[in-house]
């Protein structure tokens, strides 16, 4: 410490390094896009630089860099610097009526190539959920929904476990306001989850029950079988695609979705990575011109079924190490 504090980088980096990975997935719970998280972090280790000589060891290191990177994260949910939806721009392909429009579209993956030692750090003995559900993206969407304050009480407390006073301090307010920031976050995520009760458990990640179904969901896609991806889609599938707020909910409306993107004749290869916990796919379009990039899927499973497939841009395949196009052409 008292090398960082005189200048030495190095001395800085190893102080703050073993926290920088679960930091980044603070911020990207507070601010559900990779990018804006990356850029947070970034923000938040210049601040600690810059701001050293005022730790005054009264807290951990990592509860005050945790201070730091929740302001960071609240100054940018404040600023309202949101992408702006966008409209569908499939030419030749119009997609039915949706069941709904979401509300959040700026919602960004998150790589799992990234959450090794970031979700696997010991928790305050408050916390109420477990890791892997807190990065799923259903999580994720439903802490946008949230007022800023009360979506920095809800992780803080909730997710990580720090004590009410402990948030206190981090958020310059008092424990009584913390608790009733919590309440009112709590109530507010119930509405928003979606529901799942009834509903079979996902496979463990990497199983080979997981395997089974990506393996069907792989050879149904890039054979363009509507029937095949159909049978492994739930009742109540839910079908997104930020930043388009188009919604789509239950098998019949997904089915019809899918039925001409399968039957305009092109042909499609699927990459596997993870996302979030998840099984994810980099999907790539075969043209003339050879095999492009052209999105990413992730899929939330249902037991032995697809529960919600979440369809994302190809801009974000360069997070998770993919390439814009692969070799060989149609």
């Amino acid at each position: 410490m008292s090398r960082a504090r005189s200048g030495d980088g190095e001395a800085f980096r190893a102080l703050t390094e073993p926290h920088r990975r679960e930091l980044r997935v603070h911020c990207y719970r507070m601010l559900g896009s990779f990018q804006d998280a990356e850029d947070a972090l970034q923000d938040t280790m210049l601040a600690a630089w810059r701001g050293l000589d005022r730790f005054d060891g009264r807290a951990s290191l990592r509860t005050w860099l945790y201070r730091i990177a929740t302001n960071r994260c609240l100054d940018v949910l404040r600023s309202a610097r949101r992408r702006a939806a966008k409209q569908w721009d499939i030419p030749g392909i119009e997609p039915p009526e949706p069941t709904g429009l979401g509300e959040i579209h700026w919602l960004e993956p998150y790589p799992d190539a990234l959450l090794d030692g970031a979700i696997s750090v010991p928790l305050g003995p408050e916390a109420r959920y477990e890791q892997t559900e807190s990065i799923s993206l259903a999580f994720v969407t439903a802490l946008q929904i949230l007022p800023p304050r009360q979506l920095a009480v809800l992780i803080l407390r909730d997710v990580l476990g720090f004590h009410a006073n402990e948030v206190a301090g981090m958020l310059d307010a008092s424990v009584e306001s913390v608790k009733s920031g919590l309440k009112r976050a709590r109530a507010g995520m119930q509405r928003r989850l979606p529901v799942t009760t009834g509903r079979e458990p996902p496979p463990v990640g990497n199983s080979p029950a997981e395997d089974a179904i990506v393996a069907k969901f792989v050879s149904a896609y890039e054979s363009a079988d509507i029937d095949a991806l159909v049978a492994l889609l739930t009742d109540d599938v839910f079908l997104s695609m930020p930043p388009m707020p188009l919604q789509y909910e239950g098998r019949d409306i997904v089915a019809r979705f899918f039925a001409p993107i399968f039957g305009s004749g092109q042909r499609y290869g699927l990459v596997p990575t993870r996302a979030n916990g998840q099984p994810a796919f980099g999907v790539y379009r075969h043209t003339p011109t050879g095999i492009h990039g052209s999105g990413l899927f992730v899929l939330t499973l249902a037991g032995g079924r697809i529960g919600a497939m979440t369809a994302f841009e190809k801009t974000v395949l360069p997070m998770f190490g993919l390439p814009q196009s692969l070799p060989g052409a149609q």
